[in-house]
């Protein structure tokens, strides 16, 4: 059994199955070293990248026979996290009195987008929803366009399964401290509400009007925003700071412009984006890319998902880089100067690796069988 690497090396966690941000979490967890065991429905298929790093068994959890499995592992874990509506585990008989009583230093993480309580707790629902009804949704997109859906990164991920895995970790060291684990209530309404903190802080301010296209960072701002360029691709500026903003309209030979002399004066605004929206049409991107590296000015070529494993910076940390499933795929984040992380491997339901996880939590040969029998189904990685 290869040995695992990073700060959660030793910590194993039992991971049921779903979609997004469970799967998230569990591959930032398995990332930072964990052993994560995943629980797959049948038929289920696995991502190459969300999943990775874990070592996966197929079970039906409507099953008796997979309740057990799940159960068994559960209460050789640290953590388990779970991505059900409130009640679905109950009803499985995988909830959180069904596990803890036995195993009372379990974390128990669950990962909703209403949360477990409130009218909505039970609702049917998606990342765009939840960002919708958080007022993140409101914010994003053009002040005479509709609200644009920033993909899925802040509900699902940021807001949703990073919050997940950052709640099990805590409970996790609390639980080493007071020998008690708890459960853990991840909801993406409150965690995309959380990552609006600075704007609601702006609101309280005065700093920012609630609505879209009309302040700094929503795309307002002539220096906080991209520019469609002579080959139709782009250049995002983010000159906020005065001294940024002077290196940007030097490169530009705009620094006598008076046009340009008021850079927080939200009346000239338009005007002023209006006039660089022609001078960066004038060059293709990687002109533009040329001219402004190396500068203060904070103004850098937008990359496609393609084009940014190839970046200097990106190539230089291996930010992106093949797995070994041939997979151009983000690597481990973030990095630890004492515990050095691996590099990710894909899901395995390998019966020789089941088999050794499952013995190293003190599983009988008798029930590794019992799993990978009913679990695996003669599957390879």
């Amino acid at each position: 059994m290869t040995t695992r690497q990073g700060p959660l090396a030793g910590i194993t966690v039992l991971e049921l199955g779903g979609i997004g941000p469970v799967p998230f979490a569990g591959m930032m967890l398995a990332d930072l070293g964990a052993t994560v065991i995943r629980i797959l429905r049948p038929g289920e298929q696995t991502h190459t990248v969300l999943n990775r790093g874990r070592v996966e068994i197929v079970a039906d959890l409507k099953d008796p026979a997979g309740v057990e499995l799940a159960r068994r592992i559960a209460l050789r874990s640290d953590i388990l996290i779970e991505g059900f509506r409130p009640g679905v585990a109950e009803r499985l008989g995988l909830g959180p009195d069904d596990l803890r009583g036995g195993h009372p230093r379990l974390v128990y993480g669950r990962m909703t987008g209403w949360g477990q309580d409130g009218p909505w707790a039970g609702a049917a629902g998606h990342d765009i929803n939840y960002l919708a009804i958080t007022g993140a949704l409101h914010a994003i997109g053009p002040r005479d366009g509709d609200p644009v859906p920033p993909l899925n990164l802040v509900g699902d991920f940021g807001g949703g399964g990073m919050l997940l895995a950052f709640g099990v970790v805590s409970a996790l060291l609390s639980a080493r401290a007071t020998g008690r684990g708890q459960v853990v209530d991840a909801a993406m309404v409150d965690g995309t509400s959380l990552l609006l903190g600075m704007v609601h802080g702006f609101v309280a301010d005065g700093f920012w009007r609630d609505e879209r296209g009309a302040n700094m960072f929503d795309g307002a701002a002539p220096f906080y925003r991209t520019y469609r360029c002579a080959d139709g691709a782009h250049m995002a500026v983010g000159c906020v700071e005065p001294q940024f903003y002077q290196d940007f309209l030097r490169v530009l030979g705009l620094t006598d412009d008076p046009l340009f002399a008021d850079q927080y004066g939200t009346a000239g605004w338009p005007r002023q984006a209006e006039s660089l929206e022609q001078v960066f049409a004038a060059r293709p991107r990687d002109d533009w890319a040329k001219l402004f590296e190396g500068t203060t000015a904070c103004t850098t070529p937008v990359l496609s998902l393609a084009e940014a494993a190839h970046h200097q910076q990106m190539a230089a940390r291996t930010t992106l880089a093949v797995g070994a499933d041939g997979v151009l795929q983000p690597m481990p984040a973030p990095r630890f100067s004492e515990t050095p992380l691996a590099r990710p491997r894909p899901p395995t339901d390998d019966a020789s690796h089941v088999g050794n996880v499952l013995r190293s939590l003190g599983l009988s040969d008798e029930e590794i069988a019992q799993a990978i029998d009913r679990g695996s189904n003669g599957r390879t990685a």
